[in-house]
């Protein structure tokens, strides 16, 4: 009996402890260009892992670049972030290119799957050459950047530089071997095999790594940070700019259409919302409305189509210096698809629109007195040289300019004068 108790005390005693939790892992997925959308949905994505006590945070990026700014907030992110980061190039055919090698080198870990590539971190401006002192103010803060980044990360700190002053590239195997990455896995199951038991340095001290049997959780981008993801689009923002100028164009010649003009105004917020997030020139911003200007004008003032012509070539030039970056990291740029099709469609709309006009010019007027003139009618009762004509379904007093008219008879206005018709016969 007494065994029974002991039995029975014992498993009371062991039912008391919390049962073991099983540990999980964050995944986040970054598929595009680095902009404001990209640095806060991982900013957010660390904060999750931290609320959920994750293991770790697993980035998979394929990316081509691009804003400095949003790349220096990222790697701001990872190298304070209070767990480790994993940032895996993933799936294979992806690529780190550009901003991509910074937030790479700057992961606890850094991974990439078979068949992926890295590297082509070289400045670059994406409206032109720049000149040559600031090519290479913007080539040696990048090189600095990335240095502090590979030393801190105790990576290959040549190859970083090589990467961003003569953009050079990398395979997978290739980066493993150079000590430029940490591991190649298939896929995130292998991956976190591989990561287990690996130590990684956070600012509260060293960390090992279990996430053999980790769980996996994704966690996607929030409808405001999709949103913010597409309009930052610089070809995005760019059509919803000329989507907004027509739309209140329109409302304007067309006053209480209410439609043109409600999606005018949305479309020129979101555009104004979206380039407040990209490098504007607002020099381009101005030749652009110019332009736009140019053509309105082109539909009032007859200049045989010398204000079309300057109205494209501003608008062109414009939209080429829209988004002006000192220092970008590539794949921010309206591209030249878009801009042709833009201008070739403004065109296009103002020469209809002035088309119509000069129609409209040279129609007969088909109201008031002056649309009277020439029109037929009959002879309610005789003009001598007085009387009644019926014209448009209408009665009028009338006089006979050629002498008296018989009753019946067809005529046809000569001239209105004080709301009498001068009229005479229908030869």
């Amino acid at each position: 009996m007494r065994g029974i108790k002991l039995i029975f005390a014992c498993l009371l005693l062991f039912s008391t402890f919390p049962a073991a939790q099983e540990s999980e892992v964050l995944v986040i997925g970054i598929d595009g260009a680095i902009n404001p959308a990209s640095a806060d949905y991982i900013k957010t994505g660390i904060q999750k892992a931290q609320s959920m006590d994750a293991e770790c945070l697993v980035i998979e990026l394929n990316t081509p670049g691009g804003l400095l700014n949003s790349t220096r907030e990222i790697v701001k992110n990872i190298l304070n972030s209070p767990l480790p980061v994993v940032v895996y190039v993933y799936p294979s055919g992806s690529r780190a290119a550009s901003a991509g090698v910074f937030i790479t080198l700057a992961a606890h870990i850094a991974a990439m799957a078979p068949g992926t590539n890295m590297g082509a971190a070289h400045p670059v401006t994406l409206q032109g050459q720049q000149d040559s002192i600031m090519m290479t103010k913007a080539t040696n803060d990048a090189a600095a950047f990335i240095r502090t980044i590979s030393e801190k990360r105790k990576r290959n700190v040549k190859w970083a530089e090589e990467a961003v002053r003569h953009s050079l590239s990398i395979t997978e195997t290739e980066a493993l071997d150079k000590n430029i990455i940490d591991l190649v896995a298939e896929n995130v199951r292998q991956l976190l095999q591989e990561a287990d038991g690996k130590e990684v340095e956070l600012p509260g001290g060293k960390v090992k790594l279990e996430t053999a049997n980790a769980k996996t959780v994704f966690f996607d981008m929030t409808l405001k940070q999709k949103i913010l993801n597409v309009i930052s689009d610089p070809n995005i923002a760019y059509i919803l700019f000329m989507l907004g100028i027509y739309g209140l164009l329109f409302e304007l010649y067309n006053p209480g259409a209410i439609f043109p003009g409600v999606i005018g105004v949305i479309s020129l917020i979101l555009a104004f919302y979206s380039l407040n997030t990209l490098p504007v020139n607002y020099a381009g911003l101005a030749l652009i409305i110019f332009g736009i200007i140019l053509f309105v004008l082109e539909v009032k003032i007859v200049s045989h189509g010398l204000l079309s012509i300057g109205g494209t070539i501003s608008l062109v030039l414009g939209s080429i210096m829209l988004i002006d970056v000192e220092s970008a990291l590539e794949a921010v740029s309206i591209s030249w698809e878009v801009i042709i099709l833009i201008t070739g469609l403004t065109l296009l709309f103002f020469l209809f629109a002035i088309g119509l006009g000069i129609k409209a010019q040279r129609l007969k007027p088909s109201t008031g007195k002056e649309g009277l003139i020439n029109e037929e009618g009959t002879a309610l009762t005789k003009l001598n040289p007085a009387g009644q004509v019926k014209i448009h379904g209408e009665i009028w007093e009338a006089e006979s300019v050629e002498g008296p008219i018989s009753k019946n008879e067809k005529v046809v206005v000569v001239e209105v004068s004080n709301l009498i018709l001068k009229v005479k016969k229908v030869k």
